[in-house]
């Protein structure tokens, strides 16, 4: 029963890292919904409300609402004027979060089967709070000697974000322009020179994991549209894209003791936590289940 409480225990506490935003609300409270074309698709902290009230052309700053104007026509014209704002923000030091400016958009929709109504640079997403899509692959192997095993990859230490922190074996965005399975092909061809032939064989849809996030950059809602993929005994993954440090092989149960440690990315703990519960390796035992529920939001 004590083993059962403490992984409890465990598991609530990794919960409240990576789906802070939920479960401890820094601040919930004091968001404004953001509105374009008459839908809301994020979320406006009141640090970020009060940048965006310079602007009055192009954001519409109300006590309890944030509106693009909704005088721009359509999505070219939208994401040209947010652009523009953006990128004063930028050479102005505004926000932490541009200083990971990358030159690649995501989409902003209301929902992942609604219409795009414009774009903007992936690093500026949290400050609305927009919803990111990405895909994660789980790649792992069955050895004889040491059963399932999961291969994890250490982020390179010129990472833009969560630089040298370990991660899930193959993850990325969803940048304008690409599908789901394009982005899980390209992504797992330039970070782990995955043969093509393996992937058309083995790479299996394993559902989604959504969480909300939240740091001192911004607001994170997430939802990452998973792929397993079991590899030959003899796969080495090898990056190709300078975006990896390393790789390593862990038997299944290492890897769910990695997940809790600091230097795990926060937000590739729930793939892997998904991974491992539908592979048996987290109990359901005593009521635990109740408690996953919540972790994975």
């Amino acid at each position: 029963m004590a083993s059962t409480t403490e992984s409890m225990s465990r598991l609530l506490k990794l919960a409240h890292k990576f789906n802070c935003f939920y479960l401890s609300g820094l601040q919930k409270g004091d968001c404004r919904p953001f509105v374009v074309e008459g839908q809301q698709v994020g979320l406006v902290r009141p640090d970020v409300a009060a940048q965006l009230a310079r602007f009055p052309e192009v954001f519409l700053v109300h006590s309890d609402v944030v509106e693009l104007n909704p005088a721009f026509r359509d999505y070219n014209e939208r994401s040209a004027k947010v652009d523009a704002v953006l990128r004063r923000f930028r050479t102005d030091g505004a926000f932490i979060a541009l200083k990971g400016w990358r030159e690649e958009c995501y989409e902003v929709r209301a929902a992942f089967s609604k219409c795009p109504l414009l774009k903007m640079d992936r690093s500026a997403t949290c400050l609305f709070g927009i919803r990111q899509y990405g895909v994660d692959i789980n790649g792992y192997v069955l050895c004889p000697e040491r059963g399932m095993c999961v291969w994890l990859q250490k982020r390179a230490a010129s990472k833009q974000t969560w630089p040298g922190k370990l991660d899930n074996m193959v993850g990325g965005g969803l940048s304008v322009g690409f599908g789901i399975l394009e982005t899980a092909l390209k992504e797992a061809a330039e970070e782990a020179s995955i043969p093509r032939s393996i992937l058309d064989q083995k790479l299996t849809p394993a559902g989604s994991v959504s969480f909300f996030f939240e740091s001192e950059r911004g607001l994170f809602p997430n939802t990452e549209f998973v792929y397993d993929l079991e590899l030959p005994l003899d796969f080495v993954p090898n990056n190709s894209d300078g975006e990896v440090e390393s790789f390593e092989l862990l038997p299944a149960k290492e890897a769910l003791d990695k997940i809790f440690a600091p230097d795990f990315k926060t937000t590739s703990c729930p793939v892997v936590l998904d991974f491992l519960i539908r592979h048996g390796f987290v109990s359901p035992d005593s009521g635990l289940e109740t408690h996953l529920e919540c972790i994975l939001k």
